[in-house]
């Protein structure tokens, strides 16, 4: 009965529906969305861009590897999960040190150091979560008979990764003004830090 209704569904029924599963599951917390909202809590909205740029994009790859059923292939090799979690969990404990003792902004100087684009892409592609979760919200959309096809869900689905990191981005920088502040500063980054250890290791134990 229910995948009668949802193969009934329209078109625009079906978008909605993948675009609520992508917040939903996609955009809930996890080391990506935490480590955007970190970096731009800490360095504020233009210093956190290139990170950004880099979480987006990287996400996307794993997204098309999901599709193409690359992940499938790469993950059977034995070793290779492994080897993806150390690498994502090492880089990830790097970056949560750099967020716990980064100055309070007012004392930041330009050339302070600062997550780039090529690490926010390496998490990205080494994030557990990235992969349960694109795999979840496309193998559920793609187990319905819908008329949506797979390059239209791929299309909802990128933009669902860029708005979901944006506003993520956008919640971390609302915290900056409260960064100026050495008391408040290190409080903010402390609990940043943590959380995104904490999300890290939940992603990797589920």
């Amino acid at each position: 009965m229910a995948g009668s209704v949802l193969g009934d569904a329209q078109p625009w029924q079906q978008v909605l529906a993948l675009v609520v599963a992508a917040a939903v599951v996609m955009g809930s917390p996890g080391p990506a969305t935490i480590s955007v909202t970190a970096v731009g809590a800490a360095f504020g909205l233009r210093p956190s861009l290139g990170y950004t740029s880099g979480v987006v994009l990287g996400t996307i790859a794993v997204l098309l590897a999901v599709a193409a059923g690359i992940f499938g292939i790469l993950t059977s090799v034995p070793g290779v999960a492994p080897v993806l979690a150390i690498l994502s969990a090492a880089y990830i404990l790097c970056l949560a040190f750099k967020i716990a003792t980064a100055p309070p902004l007012a004392e930041r100087a330009s050339t302070a150091t600062k997550p780039d684009f090529l690490g926010g892409f390496m998490l990205a592609v080494a994030n557990p979560k990235a992969y349960v979760a694109i795999a979840a919200v496309f193998a559920g959309a793609a187990s319905q008979t819908d008329a949506l096809g797979a390059s239209t869900r791929l299309l909802v689905l990128v933009a669902m990764i860029v708005a979901i990191h944006i506003v993520w981005l956008l919640a971390g920088t609302a915290f900056a003004r409260f960064l100026r502040h050495p008391r408040a500063s290190r409080v903010i980054n402390l609990v940043f830090a943590a959380t995104l250890v904490l999300t890290t290791l939940l992603a990797v134990l589920r």
